[in-house]
């Protein structure tokens, strides 16, 4: 059963403002009245969205903490060790810099700073 979205949206409004009261009024790191308003809010927001959702085919650009930690999840279950190496592979011989390189890089620079030495000494 679907609310209406301005009676979802009314509803939620409602959880924001008594979440809200209950954060600013806390008692403790751990007040129950901040986590049973935080549940109730999270509530409140997939019944509007739902509403909205059903009566004009939109959406909000939010999504709730839990849900959005449950997608990373998803995700990290789904990459496994093949598909790590595979990332590898798809790699060029040329995106890495071997020794040799690096040691030519650093030759030049010294040259470089030959050339200046020289050019600045009487």
């Amino acid at each position: 059963m679907s609310l209406e979205p301005d009676v979802a949206l009314e509803e939620f409004l409602t959880a924001i403002r008594a979440h809200f009261a209950a954060a600013a009024h806390r008692t403790s790191d751990t007040d129950p009245r901040v986590e049973a308003t935080y549940m109730a809010l999270a509530d409140a927001f997939e019944i509007y969205e739902d509403a909205l959702y059903t009566a004009y085919d939109e959406v909000t650009p939010f999504e709730l903490f839990d849900d959005v930690e449950d997608a990373k999840a998803d995700d990290a279950e789904d990459l496994d060790e093949e598909d790590l190496e595979d990332t590898d592979d798809d790699l060029e011989e040329d995106d890495y810099l071997d020794d040799e390189a690096l040691e030519d890089d650093d030759s030049d620079e010294d040259d470089a700073d030959d050339s200046e030495d020289a050019s600045t000494k009487p």
